[in-house]
């Protein structure tokens, strides 16, 4: 997982003054303050991107170290632990994070991390302003006092697909000849997955009562494609049990609510592949674009619903 969040070409510091990476972090990802162990010699490094909105970070102090900050005021912190370990405190407990496990920092909270001698992570500043545009283009209710995840620790292996979308838009970072068009798009999508996979405070659009039936829930499915619909998403905006839903699916469709939005989310990718009026920069943008980050996986389900390759309808539509 590590190598693939940004390379060696994103290096702003490597053998670096630890006060020097912290002034930098502070112009670029986020308000803070460190204090060194006085007994080590940490030799920090860092590596920095833009994507659009977006702030990509890979840091390690090369030392103990403790990063406090009474708040980010205006922009998410998602740190995801690639090495050693950190114990991160709130008001109310505190926890140690380990390897492949995911922090979610909301703008109003107090920062608070002790980093282990060889601690690395990767950090994703999301500034308010975008996720707020999202939920106001799903038309998704926001609180009067701001966007809130409402849970602060994940593991990777809760949030389908994430790792594989956080690598893809470190590559596109990278990419010399990047388009900016491309890259706001890949931060809305990252942002809306973010609002998707984690638990928060918006409030969704109900459907209603399980008496109105299945027409509301496929007319939300075929408007919000984009988005990461789970189940439990769809059940929550359908005001039903996750388990009355797949009852709901199974007795009208025959499939389970998660294969029917795979085969919707494949259809109109299709559909896009096959326009040649449709502007489309590539495959992998495409299926980003509608959830499908392993790529290889993608390509064969692709294949298997439509006898061909994403690459063929392409090339055969043009």
């Amino acid at each position: 997982m590590e190598s693939r969040l940004l390379s060696e070409s994103s290096s702003v510091f490597q053998h670096a003054d630890p006060y020097a990476v912290s002034d930098y972090v502070n112009r670029h990802v986020g308000k803070h303050c460190i204090g060194l162990s006085h007994t080590t010699h940490p030799q920090a490094s860092l590596s920095h991107r833009k994507l659009a909105e977006l702030d990509l970070c890979r840091i390690s102090y090369g030392g103990s170290v403790r990063v406090t900050s009474p708040a980010l005021e205006n922009v998410y912190h998602l740190q995801v632990l690639l090495s050693g370990n950190c114990l991160w405190r709130s008001r109310e407990k505190a926890h140690h994070l380990v390897p492949g496990e995911l922090l979610l920092i909301n703008p109003d909270e107090q920062v608070d991390l002790t980093y282990s001698a060889d601690c690395e992570k990767f950090i994703l500043k999301v500034p308010m302003q975008l996720v707020d545009s999202i939920c106001d283009e799903q038309r998704w209710a926001r609180p009067a006092q701001g966007v809130r995840f409402t849970r602060n620790q994940y593991r990777l292996d809760e949030l389908a697909g994430f790792v594989p979308l956080l690598s893809m838009i470190c590559h596109e970072a990278e990419v010399v000849d990047s388009l900016p068009r491309v890259q706001s798009h890949y931060s809305q999508i990252v942002a809306s997955k973010l609002l998707t996979l984690l638990s928060t405070n918006i409030r969704y659009e109900c459907l209603g009562s399980p008496n109105r039936g299945l027409a509301p829930i496929l007319d939300y499915i075929q408007r919000n494609l984009k988005l990461e619909l789970s189940p439990d998403t769809l059940a929550a905006q359908a005001c039903m049990s996750v388990r009355s839903l797949y009852v709901l699916f199974e007795r009208h469709l025959g499939v389970t609510p998660k294969r029917y939005v795979r085969q919707r989310k494949l259809e109109r990718v299709h559909a896009c592949l096959s326009d040649r009026s449709c502007a489309v920069r590539s495959v992998t943008e495409i299926a980003v674009e509608y959830g499908f980050t392993h790529l290889g996986r993608f390509a064969e389900t692709y294949r298997q619903q439509f006898g061909e390759l994403p690459s063929e309808t392409v090339r055969n539509s043009r």
